[in-house]
């Protein structure tokens, strides 16, 4: 007997049923990135493999171990996106976005990553973000944090908190670095195998390590602030005045790296504790050398990613979507004259209010069976029109939902005044 298919571990599907919290989150960042003057970009679901290499780094656990590369029919390596940042830098080098003027973006759309799929994580995953191009100053930094906390209210969270953090110029993060190999190789026995490998690779990644038993050693680490030029100090003094002057609560965290090498100067994170250890929802930072590393002119650069299925969670689980995509109306045909007039009037009705979320009855069936389908849209009233109903220029009105109304047979005509003042 042939096996049933089954998703691909690690993948989902996106039920009808949750598709209203996701619709939700969706449009809310939408609206949202818009009124803040930030424009869509779309970009393609695979990228050359080269192009995450280079962005990314060799080093991460991303380039290492989770991504999905292939060889196309012409042996080219290809890789399905495992974040948005990299493609949307190629995507304005190639088409001359970045020359002389400024650019706010946003995205939307679906990542890979092969890690361990659990709660809220997989790895087919959708990611929003929002990018920066061409400003400079920790004004467009505030304002990319501010974004996100404006989301959080329109989402309903309230227990989300903001870590900040600076990884100062490249040449500040380069000095850094040497002084990290140091410490770290000189306690080299106490380091597991992932730091061991990294230690002359990516030593910063070492202080993000989620190894328990080496957190006393990462905790007496040399502390990454005191290692910034004066220029990255005052870049960061003024990313925390403006949070303050905003009402953005934040903490300093020095052990936020983040796990992309391209970062430099401010990196953040908000976490939830709602959702356990894994509780970081949104992160990102600046990542100013970023276009010049993918061969481009140097260009300032800003955004973050928002995770939208661990979101999508809880919102769900908080109950926080009041939005509401059940049909207003069921519209029940009883009749072979019924079903031919019927749609006619479906159609007439929409024209009328384009609003209205009018389900017709699909396959003929009983007049019982068309009630029962009613029932279980979620509709408010039911529709009825039989062939009794055609010739007499009528239609009956049942309330689902409401027991106090009673039913009632109007004329055809009326029928727009009463979607306008019951339904809609």
């Amino acid at each position: 007997m042939a096996k049933n298919l089954q998703s691909v571990r690690g993948m989902r599907d996106i039920l009808p049923d949750q598709s209203s919290s996701w619709q939700f989150i969706e449009n809310t960042a939408r609206e949202l990135f818009n009124s803040y003057g930030y424009k869509e970009l779309r970009t393609p679901v695979i990228e050359s493999t080269e192009l995450f290499k280079r962005s990314i780094g060799d080093a991460t656990d991303i380039v290492e171990k989770e991504m999905y590369t292939f060889e196309d029919r012409n042996g080219d390596s290809l890789t399905l996106r495992p974040e948005g940042t990299a493609g949307c830098v190629r995507a304005g080098m190639q088409h001359g976005l970045f020359h002389n003027q400024q650019q706010r973006i946003w995205y939307i759309g679906p990542m890979f990553r092969h890690e361990r799929p659990q709660k809220g994580r997989y790895r087919g995953f959708y990611q929003a973000g929002i990018e920066t191009y061409g400003i400079d100053g920790p004004d467009i930094d505030a304002e990319i944090i501010a974004v996100a906390a404006r989301f959080w209210k329109k989402i309903g969270f309230k227990n989300v908190r903001l870590e900040i953090n600076s990884l100062g110029s490249n040449e500040a993060r380069q000095a850094y670095r040497e002084v990290l190999i140091e410490y770290f190789g000189n306690n080299e026995e106490l380091l597991d195998d992932d730091s061991k490998r990294r230690l002359h690779q990516n030593p910063l990644r070492i202080l993000d390590t989620k190894n328990p038993k080496m957190k006393d050693l990462v905790d007496h680490a040399p502390n990454l602030l005191e290692y910034l030029d004066e220029e990255s100090k005052e870049h960061f003094e003024g990313l925390k005045q403006r949070l303050t002057a905003m009402g953005i609560k934040y903490q300093v965290n020095s052990r936020l790296v983040r796990g992309i090498d391209y970062y430099n100067r401010t990196v953040f994170e908000w976490i939830t504790d709602d959702l356990g250890a894994q509780g970081t929802i949104c992160a990102g930072g600046r990542y100013d050398g970023l276009v010049k590393q993918l061969g481009g002119r140097a260009t300032s650069a800003c955004g973050f990613g928002i995770g939208l299925d661990r979101l999508q969670l809880l919102v769900e689980e908080q109950k926080l979507d009041q939005s509401n995509y059940q049909p207003h109306a069921y519209f029940v045909l009883a009749g072979k004259d019924a079903e031919a007039t019927g749609v006619a009037i479906a159609e007439k009705l929409r024209d009328a209010h384009p609003r209205l979320r009018l389900l017709v009855n699909g396959g003929a069936g009983s007049f019982k069976s068309q009630l029962k389908r009613a029932d279980n849209s979620g509709a408010e009233y039911a529709l009825i029109l039989g062939d009794n109903e055609v010739a007499e220029g009528t239609i009956t009105l049942k309330p689902l939902r409401n027991k106090e109304l009673q039913q009632q047979t109007v004329s055809q005509q009326y029928l727009d005044k009463f979607v306008s003042d019951n339904l809609l």
